[in-house]
This record gives structure tokens, sequence and C-alpha cells, in this order.
């Protein structure tokens, strides 16, 4: 090839890069943000700067545990702060969580009636009633209190969800409603389905189980 036919054939090759660099194809030297949601807006279970360090009784694990109910349901054993997702075989998985405080405990049997990524939240009217300051409407996201899922129980107004404060978790402080860290609400959410049943002990009854080693 001749010295003039090379350069001809160099400078069609830079100038069809810039063309395809100019429309935004794979050849772009600038990443795309692929970060969903989830990676950019979860905390960590105790953020560094608290200080706090998380009561390992509260950390997700596998436990042993006797039970009818088949796997898929969920039990909350409000006195003890625990979520367990019946796996059977004699198993759970437990996890940590945030339960009522006192006066606003209750018990019974509900169902995962409808579920929901980073929720938004409308405090309801009894909500307003006691607390007037809240906002009216707050759209999901990371300052959302309702935090990344929502599994919403029956046609109550009490939901399983995450949370923008882990602090709380292993205390009595919501209005009804059972909290998990936000990674632990991911998980949990990832494993049941709209259907499944949900059983709420009464403070009195504590569900008995084994740390599988």
């Amino acid at each position: 090839m001749s010295r003039t036919l090379r350069s001809l054939a160099l400078a069609a090759i830079a100038g069809a890069a810039l063309t395809t660099a100019a429309g935004a194809s794979p050849l772009s030297l600038t990443a795309p943000d692929r970060q969903t949601p989830d990676q950019r807006f979860v905390q960590p279970v105790v953020p560094p700067q608290t200080g706090i360090e998380r009561d390992a009784r509260l950390t997700r694990q596998v436990v042993a545990y006797a039970t009818n109910e088949a796997p898929g349901t969920v039990i909350i054993d409000t006195p003890n702060t625990y979520l367990y997702l019946v796996l059977g075989d004699g198993r759970a998985l437990r996890y940590g969580i945030g339960v009522g405080r006192q006066g606003f405990a209750w018990a019974g049997v509900q169902s995962i009636t409808k579920k929901a990524e980073w929720p938004d939240w409308t405090p309801p009217p009894e909500m307003l009633e006691r607390q007037p300051y809240l906002p009216r409407f707050m759209a999901g996201g990371p300052g959302n209190p309702l935090g990344a899922r929502a599994m919403y129980l029956g046609g109550t107004e009490y939901r399983i969800h995450g949370t923008n404060a882990p602090e709380t978790i292993g205390t009595r402080v919501s209005s009804g409603c059972i909290r998990l860290v936000n990674e632990d609400v991911i998980d949990l959410y990832s494993r049941v389905n709209v259907g499944a049943k949900v059983i709420v002990l009464p403070v009195d009854q504590r569900a008995k189980s084994v740390a599988m080693r």
C-alpha cells in the first residue's frame, strides 16, 4: 500500500471512530452509571460513623425452628423482636426487627397483599392526628421511613418494611409496622410472594428457636 493510500485509510478509521463515539457507542470512554437504587441508597447495617455495635442476635441467620406452618410462612415474634421465614425441614431464616411501641403492638394472622420497591409513604389519618408535624406524602427514596421495600398486610395499615434508621432494630418504636434494615428487607422481599401467610404472635407468646451452627 502506498503512503498516500495508507494515510487516507488511517484518516477514514479515525473519522469513523469519532462519529461512533459521538453516537454514544460501546466505544465511549465514559462508563455509564449502572448502579441500581439499592446499590446507591442502601445504608450499611450500622453506619460506621455511629460507633454502634450491632447486636449479633439480630443478624440474619438460619436457625432450628419446629413448626407445622408451611415453608414461605412469615412468623413475627414481637417480644423477642425476631421475624422468622419458615424454610421447612425444621429450619427458618431469622431476621432482627423493630416492632410496635407500647400500646401499638398487635397480634393476628394476615397475608401479604402487595409488594413495593422503594415505596412512597402516605401517613394514615390516625397517625397524622397523633403526629401532625408529619408530611402528608413522601416519595420513595433513601430518606423515606419505609426504606427499600414494603410488604403490605391484608387490608390493614400495617406493613413489613425497611428503615432509614437501622439503630432502631431490636427496639419497640413503631406504630405497629414491622421494620428491618434495608439489606434484610430486600432479602426477605426476594423470598416471599404475594399471598404469603403472616402470623403475628401475641406479646406474651415467644417463638423458640436455636441458631444453626
